[in-house]
Order: structure tokens, then C-alpha cells, then sequence
């Protein structure tokens, strides 16, 4: 059931280019320096601060070692992704806007929506508090929009980042409906949230090309060619509160950890220590849940560059009775991987997903023992959790996950884990 017009107020805050900016967070030496983050092993751009963004916009994913010489000579700073770094300074940026509202719903790694209902003060103001304590408490540079529904809040936010005199705020529900109209009116309809390029195309054809066209469109007709969520959309841009900020996390239906090799692989052993690897990270990922697996499910494959025939095979087996133990899912795991292994191929990718997933609270034990002990088997894995939290991840693992890596994935640029390795802290002086 949709709210009254004008009875919310939403707020999104958004990291601007928050990769790049996580990297100069803590290089004051590149502050206005052009810097891009690569993919895996260094593939292709996926991040660009402003300044990059300035003068390589057009080479947004592009492959890196096309475009590396010439980035060079314009004095653009590459790094490789630092998921660790990325992930910590999300967690500081989403702690530090909790303060603001009463209601949060984290979005994305660098966005969150607020509930400002109620908040009695000048929001605009307030918009202004929230970006300096952001920057000053995490060094992250960020855009406030607000709005009476989340599209409209997230169309404010696309406003303040295109708007310089706007300081970084854009306030529509302090704006007269003339002047929100205005802006629809110069804004192409992709940057209303959740319409795509195939949307887009769809409803130029009808003649809707900016977002004041879609708000002032029929909703039933909307409906009967588009659907029900576009109708929704658009009684969003005309103010009715239809989607509510989600404050709990939805339940993972699967856990995957997979990444691409940092060099091809041939071995039966080398793939053994990646796909460990792999078992460990998901079986982690799935206890920080509180979630138990009932299967297991493994691939692996060479590149469909490569010159060789293409060769990518899969395996998913049920176990027993769910769990969350690493050496189970591993061993399961490793059993697969043998099955799938072919000689003479040189493998570029391997990954573990772990499936049908179900609350841990609750299990009853199997009569088998499969769960390796019951309270046993938890007390080793909170032990295990605990090491590798307190310390750093990795600190305890399997003998099978090995030791030399030589399959992990290139990182050849990726700045030091600042946040996270205390031997790893920046040094002054």
C-alpha cells in the first residue's frame, strides 16, 4: 500500500568514484591526480576518479594494456583492486551515516538510503553536515539527494553529483514542483533508477525520452505495456512511497567465491589449492551468516580465447545433512574436482558455490555423524573465525589450500591494506 504525498523523506548517500577515492584516502600525494582501478588481474578499467574521469571517460572498461601507455603519458596512477581495503572503508562510511537517522538500509558497498522523516531542521543543511562529517571522519567524498520516495531520492542523488552549485546536496522536497520539473524535464529517462538501455529503447519509441515524460504518463497504460514495477516507478516520480527501505539483509539463497587465475594452471595439485581455497572463503562467508549448506557445487574452465577447444565443466553434489564446516564442504569439494579434471588443459578459472542454504539455528544433528561432531565441529569453526578475524584472513587455513599460489589472482599495482594488515599501516615521517 502506497503513503501519502509528501509524508517521507528519503535520503541517498552516494561515494563519489568510490574505489578510486578509497585509494586516495591515504595518498595525500594524489589528491589531484587522475587514478583508475583494474579488474582481476589487472584486466580492464573499472573505476576512475573525477580527474580520469575527465579525460578517459570514453575508456571505461577498456582493456588496460591497450590503453596503458597513453594513460601513462597523461600522468593517470593504476592500481589493481583492493577488495580488502574497499570492503573496510565501506564498513567505516555505512557506521558513520547510522548516526543521522533513525532507519538505514545499506543499498550497495558505497550507497545508503536514510529515513529523514521527522528530522524538523533544514535538510539541505543537514545534507551539508552528513557529506563534512563523512569526509572528515573517513576521508570519503560523497552526494546527498533527498526526496519524498527512494526513486526520487536517487534521482536528487544524479543531481548533486551533475550539479556543481548544488555543494553536493540536492533537496527536491525543499524545491517547488516547478523547478523539480524543470530538472526531469533535461534528464534523460535511463537516469531514472531501475530503467536499463532495452527500457530505455522501449520507451523512446512511445515517445518518452526524459523523466518528466515518464512521470506525467498514464500509469495504467504504463502498466499494460511495461508492468507493474514501471507503474510503481513512475507513481515514485510523482511522489507515492512505494518502495520501503529494506533495514534487514535478504537471506543469501547461494554462496560463491570463484576468481580468475593469476596465470594458467595445468595440474591437478595447483587446482586442488585454488579450489580449497574457494571451499574455505564460501564456508567463512556462509557461517558469517549463520547459514548452513546442503550442497556443494564446483566448476572449472580454460578461456574461450584460448586456441585450444574450450572446456568448462561443472559438478553439484547433495550432502548428507547440512553444515557449515570448512574440512566437510572441502573434502566434498576436492572429491568433485576429480571428477571434472581432464590432462593437458590449461586452466584459466575455478569456483565453489555452496547451495540450498538454511538457517544453522535450528538443525538437528545427523545420526551419521556427517557434521563431524555437532557442537565440536562449531566450537572448531568459531575458533577458526576468530583467529583469522582478529589476526588476518588466511592466519589458520588448510594444508590443501597450499602454500605457494602460484594460480592466484594478479594484483601487480594493488596499493597496501591499509585498514586491515597492521604490517601494512602507513608510515609518517
Amino acid at each position: 500500500m502506497s503513503t501519502p504525498l509528501n509524508n517521507r523523506v528519503y535520503a541517498l548517500c552516494d561515494a563519489n568514484s568510490f574505489y578510486a577515492s578509497c585509494e586516495k584516502v591515504f595518498r595525500p600525494d594524489l589528491k589531484e591526480t587522475p587514478v583508475v582501478v583494474l579488474s582481476n588481474n589487472d584486466g580492464c578499467v573499472v573505476a576512475q576518479s573525477k580527474e580520469a574521469k575527465a579525460m578517459l571517460d570514453l575508456w571505461m572498461c577498456r582493456p588496460w594494456f591497450e590503453i596503458e601507455e597513453e594513460a601513462k603519458k597523461l600522468g593517470v596512477v593504476a592500481f589493481s583492486s583492493n577488495y580488502e581495503l574497499y570492503a573496510n572503508m565501506s564498513n567505516r562510511f555505512m557506521t558513520t551515516l547510522r548516526q543521522f537517522a533513525p532507519r538505514q538500509e545499506v543499498y550497495s558497498i558505497d550507497e545508503s538510503f536514510l529515513d529523514l522523516t521527522g528530522i524538523n531542521r533544514d535538510l539541505v543543511a543537514y545534507g551539508k553536515v552528513i557529506r563534512e562529517t563523512v569526509l572528515q571522519w573517513t576521508g570519503l567524498p560523497i552526494c546527498v539527494g533527498m526526496g519524498s520516495t527512494k526513486t526520487l531520492a536517487k534521482l536528487a542523488n544524479h543531481c548533486a553529483k551533475k550539479q556543481p552549485h548544488m555543494n553536493g546536496v540536492c533537496d527536491f522536497t525543499s524545491m517547488s514542483q516547478t523547478e523539480v520539473d524543470a530538472m526531469m524535464q533535461k534528464l534523460p529517462v535511463s537516469k531514472v533508477w531501475g530503467i536499463g538501455n532495452k527500457l530505455e529503447a522501449k520507451l523512446n519509441k512511445v515517445g518518452v525520452n526524459d523523466v518528466l515524460r515518464l512521470k506525467r504518463a498514464d500509469p495504467k497504460r504504463i502498466r499494460d505495456e511495461f508492468g507493474v514495477l514501471l507503474e510503481r516507478t513512475v507513481k515514485e516520480l510523482n511522489g507515492e512511497s512505494w518502495l520501503e527501505l529494506d533495514e534487514t539483509l535478504a537471506e543469501s539463497k547461494q554462496v560463491m567465491s570463484s576468481r580468475s587465475f593469476g596465470t594458467r594452471v595445468s595440474s591437478l595439485q595447483e587446482l586442488e589449492e585454488a579450489v580449497s581455497f574457494h571451499a574455505s572463503n564460501a564456508s567463512a562467508r556462509l557461517r558469517k551468516q549463520g547459514l548452513y549448506a546442503n550442497a556443494v557445487y564446483v566448476f572449472i574452465q580454460n578461456s574461450p580465447f584460448d586456441k585450444a577447444q574450450f572446456y568448462a565443466a561443472s559438478h553439484t553434489v547433495a550432502m548428507p545433512s547440512p553444515t557449515d564446516n570448512t574440512m566437510q564442504i572441502n573434502k566434498v569439494a576436492l572429491w568433485i574436482l576429480k571428477k571434472l579434471y581432464k590432462e593437458g588443459i590449461y586452466y584459466q578459472k575455478a569456483g565453489v558455490m555452496l547451495m540450498e542454504l538454511v538457517p544453522s539455528l535450528g538443525q538437528q544433528s545427523d545420526l551419521f555423524g556427517f557434521t563431524l561432531g555437532g557442537s565440536r565441529s562449531a566450537k572448531l569453526m568459531d575458533t577458526l573465525d576468530s583467529i583469522n578475524q582478529k589476526y588476518s584472513k588466511g592466519t589458520i587455513k588448510l594444508a590443501s589450500e597450499g602454500v605457494r599460489k602460484v594460480w592466484v589472482m594478479k594484483r601487480g599495482m594493488k596499493s597496501p591494506n591499509y585498514t586491515g594488515d597492521w604490517s601494512e599501516l602507513p608510515h609518517i615521517g
